[in-house]
């Protein structure tokens, strides 16, 4: 397959080419020259202009519920992917909360053989404890050895500090990563929403920040004991970013990644009892949306974590206490992110997006240079952006971002020698 990119503005700080407009031409997926007014070379070669479009290094997800196997009522490996694509991302770390668990090697290998044919990069996740039951480490080395990127819970973190120590120990063996949620469970067990006024207000039973606060203390007093490498994802509060900013400071192998609902809503949108905002950790105050807001500004940030979690109709549409938490957000992280942040250079998003998580979880580099092999992301940031239910590429559609006036669409994606590409 060969393939001709004309007139795409190249974002890569890693690249020779970055910032300038230039033509792409890929050869069986490699990027074999980058150049003005490059000419067709052949009639066979597929020509697309791309002009007032950008194209940077494909992006990354690193935490996403596909819920296969076992829960395909929500999500599939299919029609996740097809969701990350219209999202712009090229790789995606699945979560371990499957039927059965991802806690094993064979586990792992159904998510990686099963994905093969699928047009994006899926990455699975490996389980730290057995049936995520928090008691005992699962087989970490086996799922790393069959194709495991990094280990979680996922949305149950692990509260036992013994082996949060041990699993830590473990990784660091194997120059693995571990992602954590910031919850503690036995203080935000009977919570339905960020304890404050609005809770008090709406009579819903609270989490307390303190919950995170608690968590990520333990978890980076660990981590300095292990020496070992730590994720946290989707902080919330503007104490976890202090507390995580100190710990780089002091040279702590920690890193973090917020949500684009964290971002965007705060707990004064449960007002009218959302079922699509329950999500975990909370939605938090004003003060501490505006924080998280800031940190991404000044880099304190490493990752957006779309946190996509399918559920279908009758686990949301019911009251609120009984709720399932989360909501989908592969397909419209960019547009929220872009939205939020309209003067955010575009290396630093692409950064956000890309470069930080290869970094971090030891991905291949994806740098836009001629020889190398092509994974790239088209995307526009000034173009409208009409996410609603029939756009929708998701399985489920639990969105709080449908018809929300939003900017930025992405074009398409190259990865796996195949390009796929949207009107």
């Amino acid at each position: 397959m060969t393939i001709l990119l004309k007139n795409v503005k190249i974002v890569d700080s890693q690249s020779t080419s970055n910032g300038f407009i230039k033509d792409i031409l890929i050869e069986n997926g490699i990027i074999k020259k980058i150049n003005k007014n490059i000419q067709n070379p052949s009639g066979k070669t597929e020509m697309i202009d791309l002009k007032s479009y950008s194209v940077s290094p494909g992006w990354v997800d690193i935490f996403s519920h596909f819920c296969d196997p076992g829960y395909e009522q929500n999500e599939t490996l299919e029609t996740g992917s097809k969701a990350a694509i219209h999202g712009g991302y090229t790789r995606v770390f699945a979560l371990p909360e499957t039927n059965p668990v991802t806690d094993k090697k064979t586990a792992v290998e159904y998510q990686v053989e099963k994905a093969k044919n699928l047009p994006i990069f899926i990455h699975p996740l490996g389980a730290v404890s057995k049936k995520l039951e928090g008691t005992e480490l699962a087989e970490m080395y086996d799922m790393h050895k069959s194709g495991a990127i990094a280990f979680t819970d996922g949305y149950k973190p692990l509260q036992s500090t013994a082996l949060l120590i041990k699993g830590l120990e473990y990784i660091k063996a194997i120059n693995a990563n571990m992602i954590q949620l910031p919850i503690d469970k036995s203080i935000a067990k009977a919570g339905l929403m960020h304890e404050g006024i609005i809770s008090t207000r709406l009579g819903l039973p609270g989490i307390p920040a303190m919950a995170e606060k608690l968590i990520i203390q333990r978890d980076l007093e660990l981590l300095a004991y292990t020496e070992s490498k730590l994720h946290i994802s989707g902080i919330s509060t503007a104490e976890s970013i202090s507390l995580i900013k100190k710990a780089k400071k002091s040279g702590l192998r920690i890193s973090c990644s917020v949500t684009p609902y964290h971002l965007f809503f705060c707990d004064e949108d449960l007002q009218d009892y959302d079922t699509n905002l329950k999500l975990s950790p909370p939605l938090r105050s004003r003060s501490d949306m505006v924080a998280l807001r800031k940190a991404v500004l000044s880099g304190d940030i490493d990752c957006i974590a779309t946190h996509h979690q399918p559920h279908d109709w009758d686990e949301k549409t019911k009251e609120f206490e009984y709720a399932k938490t989360g909501m989908i957000g592969l397909q419209s992280c960019f547009a929220v992110i872009n939205t939020l942040f309209p003067t955010l250079e575009n290396q630093g998003l692409v950064a956000l997006f890309s470069l930080n998580a290869r970094k971090l979880f030891n991905l291949p580099p994806a740098t836009i240079e001629e020889g190398t092999e092509a994974e790239l992301t088209i995307f526009n940031r000034d173009l409208k952006n009409d996410f609603s239910p029939a756009s929708n590429a998701s399985k489920s559609a639990n969105s709080a971002f449908f018809h929300k006036e939003l900017n930025g669409k992405v074009k398409g994606i190259f990865a796996k020698n195949k390009l796929s590409i949207f009107k």
